[in-house]
């Protein structure tokens, strides 16, 4: 008896989707556009229907645990996968939307098999040189793209967890960067850290432009620089 066939598009209709069997597809997705620190970072991923994953899901709706335990499967069972960022940095210069776009593509440009066309998670695409659709709520939608998502969302909370080793006082480890009131609190109390994203409203209020420029921290506070 043959083993039933994975589905790995569990919300899409098998009628109008936009890629054929003959595809390879790959399912990308963000993490971190929201906080107002650190890097927003992006995740592609391209599963082999012949090894499912189980409980994939939109990370958001997994426990922390759920999704430290599936992000190695994912890692072990994928076809490919790639992580990628954008950095605090790019997020001034460009923007936050067009930082998680370029985060999107780089991941895409790096996995180490090119897939035919990207299923990109929201409704909005980066430019590839594959062909790219959007999916709202596609990591609920698409298995691959909810495997982009838990990829993204455990590569970034990690990070901010070693943001938390260089800064202790603002506590990454706890909020992940997000504009909680223990973050605006300590923010307030410190002053933005070279982590934060000064294009950000509740970052921008805290420093001051002069005349020739120069930006710095209204509160005065000493911050450690990163090596």
């Amino acid at each position: 008896m043959k083993p039933k066939k994975a589905n790995l598009y569990p919300g899409l209709p098998t009628r109008g989707r936009p890629f054929t069997v003959d595809d390879i597809v790959c399912g990308v997705d963000e993490a971190g556009r929201g906080p107002l620190a650190g890097p927003v970072f992006a995740a592609a991923v391209i599963l082999d229907p012949r090894r499912p994953i189980d409980g994939l899901r939109d990370s958001k709706k997994l426990s922390e645990a759920k999704r430290d335990q599936l992000a190695p499967l994912i890692r072990e069972h994928a076809v490919a996968w790639a992580i990628a960022e954008c950095s605090c940095e790019e997020i001034d210069s460009i923007n936050i939307l067009q930082a998680t776009m370029l985060a999107m593509r780089r991941a895409v440009e790096a996995l180490a098999t090119v897939p035919t066309v990207a299923l990109i998670d929201g409704n909005r695409c980066p430019e590839l040189s594959v062909r790219a659709h959007a999916i709202v709520e596609g990591d609920d939608k698409v298995n691959a793209i909810s495997a982009a998502s838990i990829l993204a969302k455990t590569a970034r909370d990690a990070a901010l967890v070693r943001l938390h080793d260089l800064y202790p006082q603002y506590g990454f480890d706890q909020h992940k960067g997000y504009g909680t009131a223990l973050h605006l609190e300590r923010l307030r109390a410190h002053g933005p850290s070279p982590a934060h994203r000064r294009s950000f409203a509740p970052v921008r209020s805290l420093l001051q432009v002069d005349l020739f420029g120069d930006v710095s921290v209204t509160t005065g506070a000493s911050l450690p620089v990163a090596a």
